[in-house]
């Protein structure tokens, strides 16, 4: 007897843009995708693990993780993902893509948390996790074809990182495209063209001085990485028109949690730049890719 159906879909976990979290914020960038039947976790910031669960995920089922770059509102949570993941239940191999640095910090996580991992596998008889996890160095081209699925990723533009990618999911009847975080990039444009939803990073220009009041500890510093190495939600606007893409979904929010704005601001932003179908990224947020 068959099991239900997957449907394809992209549920965007954590929409915000930068590490911190206020009352009423939304979460660091998370995402979930499902194609072919495949549960496909890209990036890990602070709340994956709540927004996985909140999908319906069983956490023992996780088997395939992609992180863009080593920033922490990208991979902050990936070891405590795969650690709760082993606790309920996860004994198959989970693969991890991504740059360079990532399974140093893994060992990282491993030593901090040797004496519950040895504890558990002595007391409890479970698999020892440090056994489950395979890390793969991700560089420009194709990443992996898997399952029907096949991974490319281009190299982005945000500075001081040079590691920092955009990755390209594409099945014989869907194609996804994450821009992870990046200045205008006309390489985008090729890389997402046709997708049937390209994800992509954007700030508010207008919010961005109350921005910087809020965050309180930055300088000048702050502002000029935001104006080098990230989007406007026009540009990013341009970039989908260019590539010809059927949606857009914007995502990586810059700011997320000012109540002074909302969803009829992004809007307005992209407004004489994309006329298609416009998704506001929202924690939570389900896309259909049907």
């Amino acid at each position: 007897m068959k099991g239900p159906v997957v449907r394809d879909y992209v549920a965007l976990l954590g929409t915000k843009g930068g590490p911190a979290i206020r009352p009423g914020s939304s979460m660091p960038t998370s995402n979930l995708l499902c194609l072919n039947g495949r549960q496909i976790v890209v990036d890990c910031g602070l709340g994956v693990t709540r927004g996985l669960v909140d999908q319906r995920m069983q956490l023992k089922d996780l088997s395939l993780i992609f992180i863009s770059h080593l920033h922490s509102d990208h991979y902050l949570e990936l070891g405590p993902l795969l650690h709760t993941a082993w606790t309920a239940g996860l004994k198959t191999p989970v693969d991890v893509y991504g740059p360079d640095g990532l399974a140093a910090y893994w060992d990282g996580f491993l030593a901090s948390m040797k004496a519950d991992i040895d504890i558990r596998v002595d007391d409890e008889g479970r698999p020892d996790l440090r056994d489950l996890v395979i890390f793969h160095s991700v560089d420009a081209g194709e990443v992996v074809i898997r399952d029907g699925i096949r991974v490319t990723a281009i190299r982005t533009e945000h500075p001081p990182l040079v590691d920092c990618f955009a990755y390209s999911f594409r099945t014989e009847t869907r194609h996804v495209v994450f821009s992870g975080d990046t200045a205008p990039l006309a390489a985008l444009e090729e890389f997402a063209r046709g997708a049937d939803l390209l994800i992509h990073e954007a700030m508010l220009e207008t919010a961005l001085p109350a921005l910087m009041q809020r965050v309180g500890n930055g300088s000048d510093k702050l502002m000029a990485h935001w104006l080098r190495s990230h989007t406007f939600a026009h540009d990013a606007a341009q970039t989908a028109t260019r590539a010809g893409v059927k949606r857009l979904a914007l995502s990586h929010l810059i700011p997320s949690d000012d109540p002074d704005y909302g969803s009829e601001d992004w809007r307005k932003a992209v407004d004489g730049h994309w006329d298609g179908l416009l998704i506001v990224g929202q924690d939570g947020k389900r896309i259909d890719l049907a």
